[in-house]
């Protein structure tokens, strides 16, 4: 039994053997199980939660679907996890409280994987690095920009940077960096430097960024091949302008994100000890 809860608790190996699997999945040939995997997921939940019930149907497992909020009743996480163990092959959580996940993983009674966090958001960047690996084979090579602030998304970047060594810069202003992560505040320059431009939304911070909102001008200046992959839900006018994701490239967003259901798939297969 294994867990996704933080990327760093993974080694290189395992998001390899992740990898492996989604590329069995993509092709129809992953692994099928009889079993149940029980879904919390808000109801405003959309590109996760479909390419996670849609998932576990092709892999042969029943989808029951539950509010986050279920997790918030005062019943322990050793009654919850005891009780869900007779019928649940594989918890899938999408919940603000990390701890909540935590606390179940403790229990060692059925596997976890982390649908979404306000701390990280791991199988949205695994994804998106498995649709990048598919064209850049050699991630290490490659030069991560991610502009905006300090937030899940550029967590859950900083942890998989922290596994497969890969170099993540962050530009933002800097009281919205990240702690211990590579920043500037300098977008002109950085874009030029740039492989792989990555953002996520403004949050409270609009008028901080704006000066750091991503525009076709600007990916221009990047190098030749540069992909923008902005997180979703992006608001033009906030994070990028209508004319960066415009056309098929240099935004790769729409494609990258059909890598979710296979890697996902792949995520409940590991966990589950399928291969």
């Amino acid at each position: 039994m294994k867990h996704l809860v933080r990327l760093t608790d993974w080694s290189r190996d395992d998001v390899n053997a992740v990898f492996k699997l989604a590329d069995a999945y993509g092709k129809g040939k992953g692994p099928r199980t009889d079993g149940v995997a029980a879904l919390f997921m808000p109801s405003t939940s959309l590109r996760t939660r479909l390419t996670f019930e849609r998932g576990a149907d092709l892999m042969g497992l029943q989808a029951i679907l539950f509010p986050p909020e279920t997790l918030d009743k005062p019943e322990s996480a050793a009654d919850v996890a005891g009780y869900l163990a007779n019928w649940a092959d594989v918890l899938v959580i999408r919940h603000p409280d990390i701890g909540k996940l935590e606390t179940l993983v403790a229990t060692r009674r059925v596997p976890v994987v982390n649908a979404m966090t306000s701390i990280n958001h791991p199988c949205e960047v695994l994804s998106d690095a498995y649709a990048l690996k598919r064209t850049r084979p050699d991630l290490r090579r490659l030069k991560f920009l991610f502009v905006g602030a300090d937030g899940n998304i550029v967590r859950a970047w900083q942890e998989l940077a922290t596994v497969l060594d890969l170099k993540l810069t962050q530009c933002c202003p800097a009281d919205l960096a990240v702690p211990g992560l590579e920043w500037t505040d300098d977008l002109e320059a950085a874009i030029k430097q740039a492989d792989v431009v990555l953002t996520d939304s403004v949050g409270p911070h609009r008028r901080a960024l704006a000066p750091y909102r991503i525009t076709r001008k600007l990916l221009e200046r990047a190098k030749p091949g540069v992909l923008f992959n902005p997180c979703p839900p992006f608001t033009r006018g906030n994070e990028l302008s209508a004319d960066a994701v415009a056309s098929s490239w240099p935004f790769v967003g729409y494609g990258f994100k059909a890598s979710l259901l296979p890697v996902q798939q792949a995520v409940m297969a590991y966990c589950m000890g399928l291969s």
